[in-house]
């Protein structure tokens, strides 16, 4: 290693600590006390009129089947909207590949070109999976032609896509490269005249939307803090975009943008966890903005062919009105409710697994896990386990289904199932028993 690149790995490393002392200890109590809690939630006017619409998916590794479907889909929405007609930019954002092989970004420029029209910018950047191989940036370039951080002006906004450069390892970025993001952001926002500036890289800023604790780099923090006018997309934790906390207003917008493979949350703050219904996954995220600072962001699940979140910002240089901070968004959040008539029933599935089956509840957002006990007829529990729901599957199943082993009841024994659901910002229902026969 030469001193020079010692020198540079000693720049991020300090880069590194300053980013953890100025982000990380005041996090918890500072964020979610700021900003004010509002009566509603805001709505996009009907009169909303674009002056940029952009497309953004992440986290595809190697499903390109669902990049297809993204862009495809993308112009069916788009082509004949009244109001704002076409898609001005797609935005890839990284972990398109599995381990950083060549062929992982031939097959994937391959489908960009087959899909992408000619006159649409198709903008990528470099992920974590990437970075897994040294010749990134070579292969980057020869199959996407084009440098892996770029500033790309569409219709007048500044779009920043921010690869950065591998660091000690495939989880850093180098001083040089956060250098360069800083100054794409300084001369972006300049000239911006009140519109959003957008950004675009593959982790999360730490600490920010949902998955960001774990699945965040606070070196992007020390770059985008104070710049109200950024509206900030990443990927990388895999986490759902229809979790409400996947949007956030610090002193700038974040927004995380789900997955294109499969799913991950988190239980009990424990990252890693895969529950039933977490593959596949194919979320894209619609950004949408106007010249007076005006955006709308807007999930859309391909897999439903469903839009499913709607975000409105009047004015992101007002960071007196932001409505999407940690404190107002879990104001309006409310605890779940079961419905009085709800019920459930124990079954076996193909793998001779236990399956139990209970009416959901609802929430003014989303239910994120249940607390599950089942007691038998002498009153002994038998079973208590906390589970995450499929909220991320859209479909119309208003029941949650969760596998509980293959020898926890007998068949044709009562038992009782004690449940309590919790929401996305931690509020609990009642407990609520259900009695059933195991069939």
């Amino acid at each position: 290693m030469s001193f020079a690149e010692i020198f540079q790995w000693f720049i991020g490393i300090v880069f590194g600590l300053t980013s953890v002392l100025t982000v990380i200890l005041p996090f918890g109590a500072a964020q979610r006390l700021q900003g004010n809690i509002t009566d509603t939630l805001p709505v996009t006017p009907e009169d909303f009129t674009p002056a940029v619409r952009l497309v953004a998916f992440t986290d595809s590794h190697n499903q390109n089947h669902h990049v297809a479907d993204a862009i495809d889909t993308a112009y069916e929405l788009f082509d004949n909207d009244p109001v704002y007609a076409g898609v001005d930019g797609f935005f890839g954002l990284g972990d398109f590949s599995s381990v950083g092989q060549e062929p992982d970004y031939a097959n994937y420029a391959a489908t960009l070109r087959e899909h992408v029209r000619e006159e649409t910018p198709m903008i990528n950047i470099h992920g974590n999976h990437e970075f897994k191989n040294e010749n990134y940036r070579e292969y980057f370039i020869r199959n996407f032609e084009q440098e892996p951080d770029t500033v790309t002006e569409i219709n007048g906004f500044s779009c920043i896509a921010f690869s950065g450069e591998k660091g000690a390892t495939e989880w850093t970025f180098t001083a040089k490269s956060l250098k360069w993001l800083s100054d794409a952001i300084d001369e972006a926002e300049a000239k911006a005249d009140g519109k959003a500036v957008f950004v675009f890289q593959h982790p999360h800023p730490w600490g920010t939307v949902y998955g960001s604790t774990y699945w965040g780099d606070p070196q992007i923090n020390v770059v985008l803090n104070g710049h109200n006018c950024v509206v900030d997309f990443s990927g990388h934790s895999h986490f759902p975009m229809n979790d409400p906390r996947s949007i956030i207003q610090t002193s700038y917008t974040s927004v995380g943008c789900g997955a294109m493979a499969t799913f991950e949350t988190d239980k009990d703050y424990i990252p890693g966890q895969h529950p039933d219904g977490y593959d596949p996954a194919a979320q894209m995220c619609v950004i949408e903005a106007d010249n007076d600072g005006s955006v709308r962001i807007r999930g859309y699940d391909l897999l439903s062919d469903t839009f499913f979140c709607d975000y409105y910002i009047d004015n992101v240089n007002d960071v007196g009105s932001y409505a999407y901070t940690y404190r107002n968004m879990r104001a309006h959040d409310s605890k779940p409710v079961f419905p009085e008539d709800a019920s459930a029933a124990a079954y076996r599935n193909d793998n001779g697994e236990w399956v139990i089956s209970f009416t959901e509840a609802a929430s003014n957002y989303i239910v994120h896990e249940y607390k599950v006990v089942i007691k038998d007829e002498k009153g002994l529990i038998v079973f208590s386990e906390n589970f995450v729901d499929d909220y991320f599957v859209i479909d119309d199943d208003n029941t949650a289904d969760f596998r509980i082993g293959t020898d926890t009841l007998e068949s044709g024994k009562t038992y009782t199932l004690r449940v309590r659901g919790e929401s996305a910002y931690h509020l609990y229902s009642d407990w609520v028993e259900m009695s059933f026969v195991a069939e």
